[in-house]
């Protein structure tokens, strides 16, 4: 959706979830010597600014990233992640918070690649300063990141990663990302893909994570993790979810030490829980 602006919820509690997952995957591709790609459908503005007024005005990374900022005991998946975000804010206090791109990015090497759309005028123009030097290895698409896998599926390595992860601000968005994950797999079965999504009473939410179980592949993770009760009104987010088609065969261990710790750490009330299901290759 065009006004769609994730500095309002950038660092919170679903970008933890997330982003820490995002970076187990690039970890895990760079276990290989041989390149990989990194394609981002929804890519945003690449940095966010926590002092910013976008951020500042629900102040949501108070739900995620503030409340992990100085722990000392965090299982090592979400220690690397935090590793991550603690390298852009060198001064000891948290002001900056990484997207996707730029941590795809400090975790490329030399024959990696980087494709990344974003649809929002402005954000697109954000990702363009932040990779502002750009070369083959890292290309900025203004455009609509669902329509555009096909432009770069598949990868010439033959290895890589895709996240989605719409806004679902628009009801269609589901049915978009089960179509484009169904071409996509027709183009690059043995890719990785991550898909994100929100945790909402509307149907289309709680029904998307099992469209995704019926795709016609070998292996998949989905690993939910829900920070309070549903409200009963039945309006606004309690939770997210992270589906991953093709995953490393040892995520789904780390995880289950990882997901029950967040429920503690990030969790509001009573309601806090996760989930992790997978079916092995």
């Amino acid at each position: 959706m065009l006004s769609y602006r994730h500095a309002f919820h950038a660092g919170n509690h679903a970008d933890v979830l997330k982003h820490c997952l995002l970076v187990a995957l690039l970890r895990h591709l760079n276990q290989k010597d041989k390149p990989w790609w990194y394609v981002d459908s929804h890519a945003g503005a690449g940095l966010y600014d926590l002092d910013a007024d976008y951020a500042r005005k629900n102040a949501e990374y108070d739900t995620g990233i503030t409340r992990l900022w100085n722990r000392t005991d965090a299982p090592s998946l979400v220690s690397d992640y935090l590793d991550q975000v603690r390298a852009l804010n060198r001064a000891g206090r948290l002001r900056l918070y990484p997207g996707s791109p730029w941590l795809a990015s400090q975790l490329m090497r030399q024959d990696d690649q980087l494709r990344l759309f974003e649809l929002h005028g402005t954000d697109a123009e954000a990702l363009r300063q932040v990779f502002s030097e750009q070369t083959r290895h890292i290309k900025v698409v203004a455009g609509d990141g669902l329509a555009g896998l096909k432009s770069v599926l598949p990868p010439q390595p033959r290895r890589g990663l895709v996240l989605i992860d719409p806004s679902y601000e628009i009801k269609d968005d589901y049915r978009r990302v089960v179509s484009a994950l169904k071409e996509a797999l027709d183009r690059f079965a043995t890719g990785t893909y991550a898909i994100w999504y929100p945790c909402l009473a509307r149907a289309e939410a709680r029904e998307l994570p099992e469209r995704l179980k019926r795709l016609p592949v070998a292996g998949w993770l989905h690993a939910r993790l829900d920070v309070h009760t549903p409200s009963p009104d039945g309006i606004g987010m309690h939770g997210s979810g992270m589906f991953i088609i093709n995953p490393p065969w040892r995520l789904a261990e780390s995880l289950r030490t990882v997901l029950p710790w967040l429920a503690e750490v990030l969790g509001q009330d009573a309601g806090a829980d996760s989930l992790l299901e997978h079916q092995d290759r």
